[in-house]
């Protein structure tokens, strides 16, 4: 009943949309709020069942950090201990902005790996795995570069092993080895400049990156 993807509690005029989308002849296509339930995505009855004052439409607008903080002011039954620790990997790899409703088509390349992140730091016993992340950090603020890092530790201390191809200096002096590929790019790239440890890196002259 509290799930938008299936019949049973959904508003079945937008799908559990929450909004409807007018085809139009020769303009682009009308995208507008649901009549039937404006805009909350389930039948009226569901929204009447509140949990502690809030219905699953307010809980699903929290964001992550304000559903952590909601969850944790209750009476720290099983329930919110189940859902604290759903929702506390999400906070740790910096999506604690994240709204729960949040259309996962909505959200950047980094922002889907680091859920993808997430769901693996909140599995247990999970066999040793290979992590290849593709420039994890586009579009970061410093802040959010470190609560990553703190991430790939976590996975590094469960056995795992991290790839990354990164340009961030931040990501690439933390590194345990590092390949240097260049000297620069296009025509002049393409070559292996350095691999070794950040230290060693830092003595190699070729290196641009070792220079900064």
């Amino acid at each position: 009943y509290f799930s938008f993807n299936v019949e049973g509690g959904r508003c079945e005029e937008c799908k559990g949309e929450g909004t409807v989308t007018v085809e139009m002849q020769f303009m682009a296509d009308l995208v507008l709020t649901c009549d039937a339930c404006q805009g909350k995505r389930f039948k009226s009855d569901v929204l009447e069942v509140l949990y502690r004052g809030a219905s699953i439409f307010d809980i699903l607008e929290m964001t992550v950090n304000q559903a952590i903080e909601f969850f944790s002011e209750g009476e720290g039954g099983l329930l919110e201990k189940k859902i604290i620790k759903k929702l506390k990997p999400l906070q740790d790899v910096g999506l604690g902005y994240v709204k729960l409703g949040q259309s996962s088509d909505t959200l950047s390349g980094g922002e889907s790996q680091r859920v993808k992140l997430a769901a693996m730091l909140g599995m247990e016993k999970l066999e040793p795995m290979l992590f290849i992340f593709d420039e994890p950090t586009t579009g970061l603020h410093f802040h959010d570069v470190k609560t990553l890092l703190k991430a790939f530790d976590a996975l590094i201390e469960k056995g795992h092993t991290v790839v990354v191809v990164e340009h961030d200096l931040d990501v690439v002096k933390c590194a345990d080895h590092v390949i240097d590929i260049g000297p620069e790019g296009g025509d002049k790239g393409g070559y292996l400049v350095f691999a070794g440890t950040p230290e060693e890196m830092v003595k190699c002259e070729e290196s641009i990156t070792g220079q900064f």
